[in-house]
């Protein structure tokens, strides 16, 4: 039986009826982006075209910004910098490290855009992945070396100022916020053209705002675990996208076993190794994409007592996945609770 999740407040703009539902994607950040979206016709609007080369510039600023796969993004020149070094920083990436500090803080370090080290450690970063022949996982004394070194390597941060301070050997990540980023960056745009209705992803995060022309939301299912059968989760659930995002952080996307041993990409900051919580996935569902992806990885990493504390503390909209045995428990939090339809 599918249960069925509803936003708090509904919008009173409805879309034309018969107008069409426009189709356009991309790439971006090693993965793709897709919009839907209900395009009446207008004198003066742009065509698909344009709106196609606009929302790939929106994404392409992202990655220019805040890439650490590129040693040419902004992101990139900070993490090569001089030890001591101020930076200006772009408005968006500013906005963004920002948003992750400020998550950072509230989780206790359990998400922590300064671990990149860690990240690069483990072999999740852009060069000796765990994918590629002869890499090892890193040995408890590198590891506790590392999480030594960033006890003297904080970072200085000045928001009026838009600018940071480079420590020396400081790397920034923030693969775990860029992409909500990126969808949140999509919608703007699409509302700075007058498009008041449509779901837009990046990389499997979602937003959606209005309603298709037949008056129904944008439907969405919550995202299940991969590789477990149906009669393993609880009940599917489905979200009424509108003025809505969501985000999931999982173990299963992206891992490495080294004898029996399971190794999430998911980096516990604080301890320097992977997650072991038993949490498959974590879902938020958020007004803004940004927080739901950055909010989602924070309460992974905490698992479910202390991540359901906080989730409860922040108002958050949150749905933990937790292994047991062979099928999984499912933890709501309030705000979820409430967007349930009875």
């Amino acid at each position: 039986m599918r249960r069925v999740l509803l936003p708090q407040h509904i919008s009173d703009q409805v879309a034309p009826p018969g107008a069409a539902i426009r189709d356009l994607r991309g790439l971006t950040m090693g993965t793709s982006w897709s919009v839907r979206l209900v395009e009446p016709a207008m004198p003066g609007r742009a065509g698909s075209g344009d709106l196609q080369l606009g929302l790939q510039q929106q994404l392409d600023l992202v990655v220019a910004q805040m890439s650490h796969w590129s040693e040419e993004s902004d992101l990139g020149r900070f993490n090569r910098a001089e030890p001591g070094s101020w930076h200006s920083l772009p408005a968006a990436f500013c906005d963004v490290l920002g948003f992750a500090m400020h998550v950072a803080q509230a989780s206790g370090g359990a998400y922590d855009p300064c671990a990149g080290a860690l990240v690069n450690l483990w072999g999740f970063g852009p060069r000796h992945r765990y994918d590629q022949p002869g890499f090892l996982p890193p040995k408890h004394d590198t590891v506790a070396l590392l999480l030594s070194q960033r006890q003297r390597r904080r970072l200085e941060l000045d928001l009026p100022a838009r600018r940071a301070r480079q420590p020396g050997g400081l790397q920034l990540d923030l693969s775990a916020i860029a992409k909500g980023y990126g969808v949140d960056r999509l919608a703007r745009y699409l509302e700075s053209q007058g498009i008041h209705h449509y779901l837009v992803e990046v990389g499997g995060e979602l937003r959606g705002a209005g309603s298709k022309p037949d008056g129904q939301p944008w439907w969405v299912m919550l995202e299940q675990v991969d590789g477990a059968g149906a009669d393993s989760h609880p009940a599917e659930m489905l979200l009424a996208l509108h003025g809505l995002s969501v985000a999931t952080s999982g173990d299963y996307r992206r891992f490495f076993e080294d004898g029996t041993v399971r190794f999430s990409h998911t980096i516990d900051p604080r301890s320097g190794v992977p997650i072991a919580n038993q949490l498959a996935s974590v879902t938020v569902v958020h007004a803004e994409c940004m927080a739901a992806d950055a909010w989602s990885t924070a309460l992974t990493v905490l698992g479910v007592d202390a991540g359901m504390a906080l989730a409860e503390e922040q108002g958050l909209a949150a749905r933990f996945l937790q292994r047991d045995g062979h099928g999984y428990r499912e933890f709501l939090s309030s705000q979820l609770l409430a967007m349930l339809d009875e």
